[in-house]
């Protein structure tokens, strides 16, 4: 007669360490072999007594949704789902979703697809592209994009697909209009009991995967504006994390509105010149109704 399988912390089964053999899955015909992909949250499972249950899972289908992996001993070390709930936990209170207007972007549709045609604007869509395709690897290294161009050429809304690719990829994203985000900033400083102050909001916008700034040079510059962007900029840039950032400006205006050291540091990051986006302002050119959504 077989013993009761073991159970770990959060009362899931315990999984098998790779170098020993794992046992066959009691719940092997109630779930998919290898977990259910993309998951994290509780599941509900039918336990021996025949009631169900909600439990834990592990979005990689390794551990039993504790983030950690017991063996025989009762030795335990860290599932690899573990470091991702923590950066997940850590970016929670920050704008991590995509605008309702951004949620269908793809490079297989209008506008971009469109764009991809046009002579002055296809070689930034391929690099764009490229960039997604190789999100895990861009992120890893702390590449960035630089979008330049004037308003309704597309720039946010290549910033959004990268921004799309690093969310599908299970990454931690932020995404702020520049304007928006000093507003943001400076509600901190009148926190309440429970609320993030400065120091808490801070630490998640440096720590995220990618963060997302549209309008870059948008924002009225003051000594507090060039100092917090400073701050953002040059946190991201010694941890080698990466910043998706979108501007009407070229580089002497943008210097000259965000300050050299910041622009210096951004030039890096996004691995030298800004991607240009020429063209017409694509909101004007097309009625509302008339067309296609048009980028921004």
């Amino acid at each position: 007669m077989s013993s009761e399988p073991k159970r770990g912390p959060l009362g899931g089964l315990r999984a098998a360490l790779p170098e020993e053999p794992a046992e066959r899955d009691p719940l092997g015909s109630v779930l998919p072999r290898g977990g259910i992909a993309g998951a994290g949250g509780p599941v509900a499972v039918p336990d021996p007594s025949g009631d169900v249950t909600a439990r834990a899972t592990c979005p990689l289908g390794i551990c039993d949704g504790s983030g950690w992996l017991i063996d025989e001993e009762d030795t335990a070390r860290p599932c690899d789902c573990r470091q991702r709930r923590i950066e997940r936990a850590r970016a929670s209170g920050l704008k991590s979703s995509l605008p309702k207007r951004y949620r269908g972007v793809s490079f297989d549709r209008p506008p971009v697809s469109d764009m991809a045609r046009q002579p002055g604007l296809s070689a930034t869509v391929g690099a764009v592209r490229r960039y997604c395709e190789t999100i895990d690897e861009q992120l890893d290294a702390g590449h960035g994009l630089w979008l330049m161009g004037g308003p309704g050429t597309g720039k946010t809304t290549l910033a959004m697909l990268a921004s799309k690719a690093a969310i599908d990829a299970g990454r931690t994203v932020a995404i702020y209009s520049t304007p928006a985000l000093l507003a943001r900033i400076r509600q901190t400083f009148d926190a309440e009991g429970g609320e993030d102050g400065y120091l808490a909001f801070f630490d998640r916008l440096v720590n995220v995967d990618l963060l997302h700034l549209d309008d870059l040079g948008a924002e009225r510059s003051t000594d507090w504006v060039l100092e917090q962007l400073y701050a953002i900029v040059d946190r991201r840039y010694n941890d080698e994390r990466s910043i998706v950032f979108t501007t009407n400006l070229d580089e002497p205006e943008l210097t000259e509105q965000v300050g050299s050291r910041t622009v210096s540091r951004l030039i890096e990051i996004c691995d030298g010149n800004p991607l240009p986006l020429l063209g017409q302002d694509r909101r004007v050119e097309f009625a509302p109704g008339a067309g296609p959504p048009q980028p921004s």
